[in-house]
Formats: structure tokens, C-alpha cells, sequence
């Protein structure tokens, strides 16, 4: 069995660290708001696929106490990625791997500046997943992992697979790192994008809503344009197939019912959105290879100053600033 250190043990780095926990490895949970109530109840998860409660958990409040693991599975925001370093570093020994569990693009080039991309891995969660109160998780859907090293070593994929499979985790193997990422990113521009550029929306107003909809299969589209553009600079032969995307990731964004993105819960709640890592980023990439994005770039432009206004960078209007405004 293997000691793994969660970091960022909110809703996914809870449901696989719990999931991995439960087929007996030493999993160690590095907690923030919730630390309290874990270390005193325990995890609950509900699944669909059938609940279970952890009713002893390992729950820290600093790395340090962890010490090191053979492995790190950073659950992190990507807002948070400047926070990874200091908090993963007490966690490492010579051999231990790291496993970048999280959204948005360019994550594990940054991890591997910091620790070495021998030990670097990627992974995306294809899962609908929430946070209920202190402590419980509800696992609405799915839950496969798509996973690539950033060596492309075969031998190191084929550890991280067993690892996942051990707690029953579906675990994919990409093709390679750069086409798991674009891959993911074909349905969180469109769906975490609209679900706050509209307003705060659900997922099944985006797909019942014509104007919507449309929107978001232009994006998928771009997506799957600029993501070749990348995989063919970087020298792969892997390519995504637009249409086939398209139809795949609407089919399986159908059964999740009306799913809060995890972008839209930040929007709701007044949290610092992953805007750049999931959007900007891409958009910037759009730019340089000089792929035309105009749907991705107004995806931008439009939850950037919905996350600038919610931080209080941009002024936005109120009632005594209509009122007081010269009729034109």
C-alpha cells in the first residue's frame, strides 16, 4: 500500500483521496475549513455509485505534519497554484510523484520547473462532483481520470494507473499530457464560461437554451481548433476531433442533470474564479499560434470582469448610478 498526501482536499481531492483511503492505502488529508469537523466525524461521501463514510480519518493542517509520501495528489484550485510549491515541498522524498489534479492549462509546466518533470504527472477528472456541508461530498456522476506523465514514460503511467485502479478509479491513459489537457478543456471553457458569463447558470439551461447552446458548441469547436494548433507545434501526431467532441461531450453533459459547475459555484458564493487558467490561457494560446477565437476570447473577456467585479478591481453599477445618469 501506498501513503498518499491529498493537497486541496475539497470535493475531488476528498471523493479520490477517500476512494483510495477506503482500499486501505495511508492517504493524509491536508485540510482548511473542514479540518475540525474530519478529524472529529470523518469523511461521508454519497456516490451514485454507492455511499461509504471514512469514520477515521488522517486530517492535517500543515504539510509538515504529513511529512513526506510516495505520493502527492494536488486537488488545488489553479488560483491557488502559487500556494503549491511551499505546500507540496514537506510532502517529498527522493522518489516520491506528484499527480497535478487539477484544471486549466500550463499546470504541470510549472510543477515541473519546481520539483523536476520526471516526478510530474497530469491528471483530469471527468466527474460531477460537489461539496456538501463539513465534511460530506456528493458524487453526482461519472468520475474517470485522464492521466498522462509529463515524460511520456510509459512505465510511470502504468504506476499512476495502478494506483488509481487499486481504489476502483477509472484511469484513462491520454495520448499524451498536452492533448489530456485540451481534451478537458473542451468542455470547461464552453460549460464554466457560459455558466457565469450568463449569469449564473446551470448546465441544463445552457443546453435547453438555443442561443446558448449554440454558443457553446461554437466553443467546443474552437477549442478542438486551437488544441490541434498546439499538439501540431509541440510535435504530436494526436488530434481532437471536433464533431465527435462535440457530440460526446453534450451527450454526457445531458445525464448530469442541471450541474453547478465548479466555476459557477466559485461566481455564486464570491470566491476569485480560475478564469486565467481556464480561459485566459487557452485565449493567449488562440493568439500565438494565430488560431482565430472569437468565441473563447469573449468567454474571457466577459467572466474575467465578472471575477474583476466580484474582487472589487472593476466598478460595476448600481441602482443610485442609473438613477442619477442623464437619460440619452
Amino acid at each position: 500500500m501506498a501513503s498518499i498526501a491529498v493537497i486541496g482536499a475539497g470535493a475531488v481531492g476528498g471523493y479520490y483521496g477517500a476512494l483510495l483511503a477506503r482500499a486501505g492505502h495511508d492517504v493524509r488529508f491536508l485540510l482548511r475549513s473542514d479540518l475540525e469537523t474530519v478529524r472529529a466525524r470523518g469523511l461521508d461521501v454519497r456516490s451514485v455509485q454507492g455511499d461509504f463514510r471514512l469514520p477515521v480519518v488522517a486530517a492535517f493542517a500543515t504539510p509538515d505534519e504529513i511529512g513526506p509520501v510516495d505520493w502527492v495528489i494536488c486537488t488545488l484550485k489553479a488560483t491557488a497554484l502559487a500556494d503549491a510549491r511551499e505546500l507540496i515541498r514537506p510532502c517529498l522524498g527522493p522518489r516520491t510523484r506528484i499527480l497535478a489534479l487539477m484544471n486549466g492549462l500550463g499546470i504541470e509546466d510549472q510543477f515541473a520547473a519546481w520539483f523536476g518533470g520526471d516526478r510530474v504527472f497530469g491528471g483530469m477528472a471527468f466527474v460531477c462532483i460537489n461539496r456538501g456541508g463539513p465534511g460530506v461530498i456528493h458524487h453526482l456522476e461519472y468520475g474517470r481520470v485522464s492521466i498522462a506523465h509529463y515524460r511520456d514514460d510509459e512505465a510511470e503511467l502504468d504506476a499512476l494507473r495502478e494506483l488509481l485502479e487499486s481504489g476502483g478509479i477509472e484511469a484513462g491513459v491520454a495520448p499524451n499530457l498536452l492533448y489530456a489537457r485540451w481534451e478537458k478543456l473542451c468542455w470547461n471553457i464552453p460549460f464554466n464560461g457560459l455558466s457565469v458569463a450568463a449569469g449564473g447558470v446551470g448546465t441544463q439551461t445552457i443546453l435547453r437554451d438555443k442561443a446558448l447552446r449554440s454558443v457553446a458548441e461554437q466553443a467546443m469547436q474552437e477549442v478542438t481548433a486551437v488544441g490541434n494548433a498546439d499538439l501540431a507545434a509541440a510535435g504530436s501526431t494526436a488530434r481532437l476531433d471536433g464533431d465527435e467532441v462535440v457530440r460526446r461531450m453534450f451527450a454526457l453533459t445531458d445525464t448530469m442533470g442541471d450541474y453547478r459547475t465548479s466555476m459557477l459555484i466559485d461566481f455564486v458564493l464570491g470566491r476569485t474564479l480560475e478564469v486565467e487558467a481556464i480561459l485566459g490561457e487557452p485565449w493567449r494560446r488562440a493568439e500565438a499560434l494565430g488560431v482565430t477565437a472569437p468565441t473563447i476570447g469573449t468567454l474571457y473577456a466577459l467572466v474575467r470582469a465578472a471575477d474583476q467585479r466580484g474582487r472589487g478591481l472593476m466598478r460595476g453599477l448600481g441602482p443610485e448610478d442609473v438613477r442619477q445618469a442623464p437619460v440619452v
